[in-house]
């Protein structure tokens, strides 16, 4: 877990993805034939083929986490913020946060999401303040935040990595996880000899419209892509049985369709067949709601696409929590789906 942990803990909001984006070239760099980057800001591992005329397969996990940029620094030295991607006003509020000062380039300062007081308002006791009422407070004077960070600089969410037993705990497995099983997946193949040319893309700004995918999947035009992602796991007692969508510690989550793409049957009747044969504990997933890089490489690439998930809960919080033999699931079947890519029969 030691990688998953230093993605998870590495700053990277969207169109600031720097840091993981080093991380991400370091550890294909020896496991692919080649790696590529563009000025979007994806970064593109390709492993050739020994066929004449292989089919392509990109897989993708995105390399951002939801967060905010400094918008504002008040006299009395309070920062406001513009988030970037899906965030819920209940999870943010009184949550720590890393400020990442590009100015010294030094460590972050941190501070504390707040709003109106709870003590000082009727209203605070009974609702969630919106996230355009809230602010971040260092402690810090004007004069000192300014010496460190000015408008535009990223923050983060300010959540530890922790493992207790099967269960892992931390911000940004969504989608820190993607980048970890493509990275692991392509270390699994490294030295074997594929009938598909493989495309592993970590892949910029997910949360703010798919836009790295887009661009990535325009330019190789892969027959197949692959989004990893993470997935709801509502096996909370607070939601009846079918509504869970997926489990923790029931195995990889093989998606038919969320809200922007369906799956393509063949592809997902392959998984299927490969994770049975191959005792891969799995589920099968249909989310209500949301989208991955799949719907980017399904607009600008070939098509046909399909999506698998880890469950976890806490998604778009600063404690998410996953189970490590999902994780692991969901790379043996990426694995077996790439050795077996060039039998696909895709239906429609």
């Amino acid at each position: 877990m030691k990688l998953l942990s230093e993605l998870c803990q590495a700053p990277g909001i969207s169109g600031r993805e720097q840091k993981i984006i080093d991380i991400v070239k370091r550890e294909l760099k020896d496991c692919t034939d080649k790696i590529e980057m563009d000025s979007m800001g994806n970064v593109v591992g390709i492993k050739k083929s020994k066929n004449k005329n292989p089919i392509k397969v990109m897989i993708a996990g995105h390399m951002d986490e939801i967060g905010f940029v400094v918008s504002y620094i008040s006299d009395s030295g309070f920062i406001y913020f513009s988030p970037l991607g899906g965030h819920i006003a209940r999870n943010i509020q009184s949550q720590r946060v890393r400020i990442y000062g590009y100015k010294t380039g030094k460590q972050p300062i941190y501070g504390v999401i707040e709003s109106t007081s709870i003590f000082t308002s009727n209203k605070g006791h009974k609702e969630h303040a919106s996230i355009d009422d809230m602010y971040i407070d260092t402690g810090l004077s004007k004069k000192e935040i300014e010496k460190i960070i000015e408008v535009g600089d990223p923050i983060v969410m300010d959540g530890v990595f922790v493992e207790q037993g099967d269960a892992c705990i931390s911000k940004a497995f969504d989608n820190r996880i993607g980048c970890y099983v493509i990275i692991e997946t392509m270390k699994r193949l490294k030295g074997k000899n594929l009938a598909c040319e493989v495309y592993a893309l970590a892949s910029a700004q997910e949360e703010v419209g798919v836009r790295g995918a887009k661009t990535a999947a325009k330019t190789y035009s892969p027959d197949i892509g692959i989004a990893i992602d993470v997935t709801g796991a509502f096996d909370t007692p607070d939601v009846p049985a079918h509504k869970t969508v997926t489990k923790l510690g029931d195995g990889v989550a093989i998606k038919i369709h969320d809200k922007s793409t369906i799956s393509n049957r063949g592809i997902i009747k392959l998984m299927r067949s490969l994770a049975q044969k191959h005792k891969i504990k799995h589920q099968m997933e249909i989310l209500p709601f949301g989208g991955t890089d799949s719907v980017g490489m399904q607009m600008f690439g070939s098509g046909a696409v399909a999506n698998i998930s880890v469950p976890t809960r806490n998604i778009h919080s600063s404690n998410e929590i996953m189970n490590k033999n999902d994780l692991k699931a969901c790379v043996d079947l990426l694995v077996k789906f790439i050795e077996n890519a060039d039998k696909c029969k895709l239906e429609f």
